[in-house]
């Protein structure tokens, strides 16, 4: 598997499509690898209509390094998301995420426009449950080991099974690290997550959505979807300045179906992505 090093860090990636093509990136959610269903279909999707398609491992999720240093973790991944563009030689890149790979892609083209030619979102992560839900998620029980066992305790959690599996150098990166910075850095990150009047999307402030230049296209949430809610999807529209806000090729309760599926082992999150790529193509145009 390629994988190159960006500050520091040892980040799997694959790049599918046309050589010549125009670049894209795809960043998944959750703690979710490039070879979740759905991410490498959507990339084959546009790679057969001449595009050039990057999938990546964020730092702490796949074979790529884990990394415990920043203001969040968005942030931390975003800035590695950059330095993996220019690494790569893409240029301008045409940046898609969801749930948590929309955060990413956000603040990727915020703090990043040299990389960013247009941005484009599905499921932002939003509302008082919604936000305080991915605090505990993804700091609580890390932070619980900690406190408890050190990080002989963090390594043994079933949320860096994959990670350890897939790069072995991970457990050694996680017992290097001291109990108490880690819980440190991880507390920093969850209070990221805390509802905030001024700040829409965790880590980012409205004003720096407001000073977004790219092309944006916003896929609308569903009503039904108590994780990414439809009124954060209005509000970003409104915030981003000549952003596009779309209807989805789906139902209203697609995310709460691919979670149930997910759930039962029936499914993925983003199996349907690849639904996705004709109003991504249309929007962004087959050639530059």
């Amino acid at each position: 598997m390629p994988s190159t090093t960006v500050d520091g860090l040892a980040i799997a990636y694959e790049i599918i499509g046309d050589t010549d093509g125009r670049p894209w990136v795809i960043t998944p959610g959750g703690r979710f690898s490039k070879d979740t269903p759905g991410v490498r279909e959507l990339a084959e999707v546009l790679a057969a209509r001449g595009q050039r398609v990057l999938i990546w491992d964020r730092p702490n999720t796949g074979a790529s390094d884990v990394c415990f240093r920043g203001a969040s973790e968005s942030e931390m991944q975003a800035d590695v998301l950059a330095g993996l563009l220019r690494a790569l030689d893409f240029g301008p890149t045409v940046i898609f995420g969801g749930s948590g790979g929309a955060r990413v892609s956000l603040l990727a083209a915020a703090r990043h426009p040299d990389v960013t030619e247009r941005l484009a979102m599905v499921w932002v992560s939003g509302g008082v449950y919604g936000l305080i839900n991915l605090g505990v998620v993804y700091c609580g029980e890390p932070i619980r080991a900690a406190w408890t066992g050190g990080m002989e305790a963090v390594v043994a959690l079933p949320a860096f099974e994959e990670v350890l599996a897939r790069n072995p150098r991970n457990r050694d990166l996680l017992l290097a690290l001291d109990p108490q910075e880690f819980i440190a850095t991880l507390e920093r990150w969850m209070i990221v997550y805390c509802p905030d009047a001024g700040s829409l999307i965790p880590g980012m402030s409205d004003a720096e959505c407001r000073a977004l230049t790219a092309p944006t296209l916003i896929f609308r949430s569903g009503a039904s979807d108590p994780h990414h809610p439809r009124v954060t999807t209005e509000q970003l529209h409104a915030l981003v300045p000549g952003s596009e806000l779309v209807e989805p090729p789906w139902p209203d309760d697609e995310w709460n179906r691919r979670s149930q599926a997910a759930q039962a082992g029936e499914g993925a999150l983003f199996e349907r992505w690849p639904l996705l790529a004709p109003q991504l193509l249309g929007w962004a145009g087959t050639t530059r």
